[in-house]
């Protein structure tokens, strides 16, 4: 394993657990393939393990394994959920798998681990806990704001703070969606049906505004 190559971008990386999810393979698993160079990795200066992308790509041609897609397929939404909590991030999880609309839903139990993959999963939606051990959900947020790469990317705060103790801790960005804890599934369900109301209302008008009708 290397420490820290001269250049590296979001692009050339993820992290273990994302790798995990491109490959199907549990974190265990993926930590032995590396540990036998069957994956090139490297730690950063903070000791946080980080996977090459050009090498899942070659892992995933060596075993016939589907291509890492760089791009969303279709109209699939994609979803990162942030939660340390198990039982909640399961049963999210549980209720994406269930459901009939077309999500990609990862999951990360870190805002670090969400930090270190985000660039390579490009969610549409993040769904975050706030208070999380190490990077918290105010450092993560706060982080993401800073970059435009993530201005059109909607976040979605899940947290039992209220909004005094939120306010205390410097806020939330603007257009963030705020739900308290527990969460009311039928407030989640029809915030997912009203999103995708809207991009199918979005999708008509492109197609109209491009239309041959519409030119003339």
């Amino acid at each position: 394993m290397q420490i820290n190559p001269v250049t590296e971008t979001p692009e050339d990386y993820c992290g273990t657990t994302y790798a995990a999810k491109l490959l199907g393979l549990s974190v265990g698993t993926i930590q032995t393939l590396v540990e036998k160079n069957e994956l090139q990795a490297w730690k950063t200066q903070g000791g946080h393990r980080r996977i090459s992308m050009p090498s899942i790509r070659e892992y995933q041609r060596k075993h016939n394994m589907m291509t890492v897609q760089s791009t969303p397929i279709d109209n699939r939404l994609r979803v990162l959920l942030v939660e340390d909590d198990a039982v909640t991030r399961e049963m999210l999880r549980g209720y994406f798998s269930r459901s009939s609309m077309p999500v990609d839903c990862t999951t990360m139990s870190s805002g670090l681990e969400a930090l270190i993959d985000i660039s390579s999963i490009k969610p549409d939606i993040l769904i975050t806990d706030l208070d999380m051990p190490g990077v918290d959900g105010f450092e993560l947020l706060r982080t993401l704001k800073l970059n435009p790469q993530f201005n059109r990317m909607i976040t979605l705060v899940l947290s039992v703070l209220s909004p005094e103790e939120i306010e205390s801790k410097g806020g939330l960005p603007d257009g963030s969606v705020f739900m308290a804890k527990p969460i009311n599934a039928d407030w989640f369900n029809g915030f997912f049906t009203a999103f995708f109301a809207r991009r199918a209302l979005e999708v008509s008008i492109s197609l109209q505004e491009i239309s041959p009708a519409a030119v003339s």
